[in-house]
């Protein structure tokens, strides 16, 4: 697999840290080899012996019989034979109950380095966040980014699509979709995923919700990414074609579930007038295009919003905290926000017109801040004007060009 340099690089210094490593991110995005990765750098750059790496994955059925603390404590304490330090990998710690309490024993008692991981964007909230506050870092694992795709195709030696970016928009980067070649064949593993996610994060045995449902009301939040959030607009688009009844307060437990299984992002509104982040969650976005598709009941997605969500996600990897724009006159696609400087980003599929170029370039009459202001667009020729930067989206996840902040 692709070696995924950015994550080892900050991941890398924490090594020999006391704190406990905890890689979240959506099921089959990466995390699994990633940990192979870090095990491989320790044993091969770092010189550590392979019998003072312990490493469990708890999808694999050879480590069934360990369901709760005390079970993984016995195991672990089992293999740990001398006084030298060991580096101990857990994979998918959510499937052992009360696991927090064997890490803050581990942690407290034995000469360990942990890394864990989990497909729970909420591992550490609750009982482990309180059990050890300020004892872990958390590293948020994404699908392959459209530059990190072109560079396992190249690394690989694979044939290249004929439009790699158009690919990308429609299919996404989880990595096991590149192990198909027909359009088929990737939707039926995309959609594959996307149920079984549903089935083992969101409505397993321990659920109370209606699995049904929460396929029709998660493909309809999917499929809208990036489009301004109504609950009242989903609750009457599903009441008006079911027989049973939904509220308000189903549509907001069914977003927290899908942002849990890290399946969707939410971010709120940014005031620019007011330079202050607002308590509305203004829109969703997926981890990953893929997921369009497979909540597609057709071949078809919306290349605007699309794009949209490309953009959103590749902010994310890169770092940046992510609003909504607000003005008085409507709003700026994204606020993107870094150690405390900021700019903003137009995001367009082509600039095909004079009243597109007008509507694009013109979001930003009302900005009075003079932070930086981009467009980002397929256009080929730069559009520049006014202080205004135009940028090509695929130079920008190139890497090619770049955005500042200030």
């Amino acid at each position: 697999m692709l070696i995924r340099k950015q994550y080892l690089e900050k991941i890398r210094r924490f090594y020999e840290s006391n704190l406990i490593k905890v890689l979240t991110g959506v099921r089959r995005c990466g995390k699994s080899v990633l940990l192979n990765q870090i095990k491989d750098e320790l044993i091969n750059e770092n010189g550590i012996e392979e019998n003072h790496i312990i490493s469990i994955n708890f999808e694999d059925v050879q480590f069934a019989h360990i369901s709760t603390f005390n079970q993984l404590n016995d195991f672990i304490l089992t293999q740990i034979k001398d006084e030298g330090k060991y580096y101990i990998f857990l994979d998918e710690i959510q499937y052992v109950k009360e696991f927090e309490k064997t890490l803050a024993s581990l942690k407290a008692t034995k000469n360990v380095s942990l890394f864990v991981t989990g497909s729970n964007s909420k591992l550490l909230s609750g009982r482990l966040a309180s059990l050890l506050v300020g004892r872990c870092k958390e590293f948020k694992i994404m699908p392959f980014t459209y530059s990190e795709l072109m560079e396992y195709y190249q690394e690989k030696g694979l044939e290249m699509p004929n439009k790699p970016l158009q690919d990308f928009i429609k299919f996404g980067g989880m990595p096991q979709r590149l192990d198909y070649s027909l359009e088929e064949d990737i939707k039926e593993y995309l959609k594959a995923l996307y149920y079984g996610i549903i089935d083992k994060d969101i409505c397993n045995d321990k659920s109370k919700i209606d699995k049904e449902t929460f396929i029709t009301i998660s493909k309809y939040i999917i499929s809208n990414t990036s489009k301004e959030f109504s609950a009242n607009r989903i609750v009457d688009y599903y009441n008006k074609n079911n027989s049973s009844k939904i509220y308000r307060e189903n549509v907001y437990r069914y977003l927290e579930k899908l942002e849990q299984a890290c399946l969707i992002s939410r971010v709120k509104r940014y005031d620019i007038a007011a330079k202050r982040t607002l308590k509305s969650i203004e829109k969703q976005f997926v981890v990953d295009n893929g997921f369009l598709l497979a909540c597609s009941d057709s071949n078809q997605i919306f290349v605007s919003h699309a794009l949209e969500n490309i953009i959103h996600n590749e902010l994310l990897f890169r770092g940046y905290d992510i609003r909504i724009g607000k003005t008085y006159k409507g709003e700026i696609d994204f606020v993107a926000i870094k150690d405390g400087k900021k700019c903003f980003i137009q995001v367009a599929y082509l600039l095909s017109s004079d009243d597109v170029i007008e509507r694009e370039f013109g979001a930003f009459a009302s900005v009075r801040d003079s932070s930086p202001k981009y467009v980002l667009s397929l256009d080929d020729y730069d559009m520049s004007r006014e202080g205004i930067t135009h940028l090509n989206i695929e130079d920008w996840l190139l890497n090619k060009v770049d955005i500042t902040l200030s």
